[in-house]
């Protein structure tokens, strides 16, 4: 396995061979997708009971998209924290939450580290973590190679940086970066330039797993050798249409089910879906798809769960 590279102009490269997703294929795709008409599902929603974090058992809130808050081992985690409206660099255009949000950055119960997996605006907002950043001042960051001069820039000095299988103490977890198959980008001539990752973090010997964002690759079985099996698994589950040219950078379902079972997960729950219009299916498919992929591998519904935005579950 190639260890990531920086290859001067070309920036950071996955670990295996892929279908470019570049763009020409983008310019190709986007004119359909804009005109494309779609409708708006009416996505149930649940009032976060935080209640459920007392006494610091492990427990989860989903609040769309790839955000989480997860107790673990007593410590409390955010996943990707995007808070705002849209996932774009724009206040009026670009892609609108859906969904409203669930939980606001002035209800949280104060957190202890917040895992970015990468750039992109619907997995790093600006705005959210400058918020986090002055509301909670021992909040430690965790990010990819090349992404902590980003946040030093906004004045966000608390960032540890992780290279791909590095690993951290942190808060009193273990947090190991792990690779996903994806690439970054906030403008037109940045591609590539900071790592794109997941996370594996551990606690008294449970571990848990944050896929970030990704397409499917051997990279899941280079992280069920060394880590499997994994305790809990937040797994994307959407964005994922037409395949010939997401395939490459995003997990379909199907995918999903393979990666829970390449890691050894005793307990996955789906993410990345219904929050943010990214791709061409419904938005309310991604759920129906992972049903028939955990009927086809013989997996129980119950190992790999879909929650409602807002929903709080405490954990097995």
């Amino acid at each position: 396995m190639t260890a990531p590279r920086h290859h001067g102009h070309r920036g950071f490269r996955n670990n295996y061979p892929h279908e470019h997703h570049d763009a020409v294929r983008l310019f190709r795709w986007l004119p359909k997708f804009l005109t494309q008409p779609w409708v708006r599902p009416n996505l149930p929603m649940q009032v976060p009971q935080l209640s459920l974090f007392e006494g610091g058992a492990d427990a989860l809130t989903w609040i769309g998209h790839a955000s989480f808050l997860v107790q673990w081992g007593g410590k409390r985690v955010l996943t990707d924290p995007v808070f705002g409206d849209r996932a774009s660099p724009l206040g009026f255009a670009g892609p609108q939450r859906l969904t409203p949000l669930p939980l606001r950055i002035e209800e949280l119960p104060a957190p202890d580290l917040a895992l970015i997996s990468h750039n992109h605006y619907d997995h790093l907002d600006e705005s959210s973590v400058r918020q986090l950043a002055q509301r909670f001042p021992q909040l430690q960051f965790v990010v990819p190679l090349g992404l902590k001069a980003w946040f030093a820039r906004r004045g966000i000095d608390r960032v540890i940086e992780l290279d791909w299988w590095q690993s951290a103490e942190i808060a009193g977890l273990r947090v190991h970066a792990v690779p996903a198959q994806h690439f970054s980008g906030r403008g037109v001539h940045d591609r590539n330039r900071t790592l794109w990752c997941g996370y594996i973090v551990e606690s008294q010997g449970r571990k848990l797993y944050f896929a970030g964002d990704t397409g499917y690759s051997a990279d899941f079985a280079d992280i069920g050798h060394r880590f499997a099996p994994v305790d809990l698994a937040l797994l994307p589950i959407g964005a994922y249409a037409p395949r010939w040219f997401m395939q490459a950078m995003h997990i379909e379902p199907l995918e999903a089910v393979k990666i829970h079972q390449d890691i050894g997960s005793r307990q996955s729950v789906a993410m990345h879906w219904g929050t943010f219009r990214l791709t061409e299916e419904p938005l309310d498919e991604p759920p129906q798809r992972l049903r028939s992929a955990l009927a086809e591998a013989g997996i129980a519904e119950s190992d790999f769960w879909v929650l409602e935005h807002g929903e709080t579950r405490r954990l097995r």
